[in-house]
């Protein structure tokens, strides 16, 4: 069974982030594969000040927010990050987010489900890979991203006239055991022989 986290990136007031969160995590249920976990920055906010660099975390109020995140994101095999586009860009909340933590990403798939106005998030996105790169992480080329957004949910959390681009089909969650089988041996212990290199 695949463990994947999908993290909903926004915390702003009236965000649609919730609903393109529950869109993604209704498609991901349908699969026998498969174990959702949703991990929503609003409902679990992080500290937004990091600790001297070197130095252990000793806050307690800090501590505690962590728990409620780090050890699902340590648990998972793969993630679907759910973001808007702010500026061109992702927002804070998300890269503080991705910033308290590192070795959770390691070697691990991420696609994205992205959303905004012309661009359906894309340069956000965009931006994404070169973070995830840094932690060792596998982004997935293809992803979902929905454009004009405020218009494109229906009462009942569907699409109502028209699919995203690319359509849900070439989303990352309909190949994940490429990525699943390319990464876990990644994450393995190195043997005695790798050990000596």
């Amino acid at each position: 069974m695949l463990k994947v986290a999908v993290i909903i990136g926004s915390t702003r007031e009236g965000r649609l982030g919730g609903t393109v969160g529950a869109w993604i995590e209704r498609h991901l249920q349908k699969r026998d594969d498969m174990e959702v976990d949703v991990v929503d920055l609003a409902a679990t906010p992080l500290p937004t000040v990091l600790p001297e660099l070197g130095q252990p975390l000793s806050d307690p109020d800090a501590l505690a927010r962590l728990a409620a995140v780090s050890p699902r994101l340590a648990a998972a095999d793969a993630f679907v990050v759910v973001t808007p586009e702010y500026n061109r860009s992702f927002p804070a909340s998300l890269k503080n987010a991705i910033d308290w933590h590192n070795k959770e990403w390691h070697a691990k798939p991420i696609g994205f489900v992205s959303y905004g106005g012309f661009s359906a998030g894309t340069r956000a996105v965009e931006q994404l890979r070169l973070v995830f790169a840094e932690l060792h992480a596998v982004t997935i080329r293809d992803g979902v991203g929905f454009n004009g957004v405020w218009g494109a949910f229906g009462p009942d959390g569907e699409p109502p006239t028209r699919p995203p681009m690319p359509p849900p089909r070439r989303c990352s969650t309909s190949s994940p055991g490429g990525p699943r089988r390319s990464a876990r041996p990644a994450r393995a212990p190195p043997t005695r022989h790798e050990r000596r290199i």
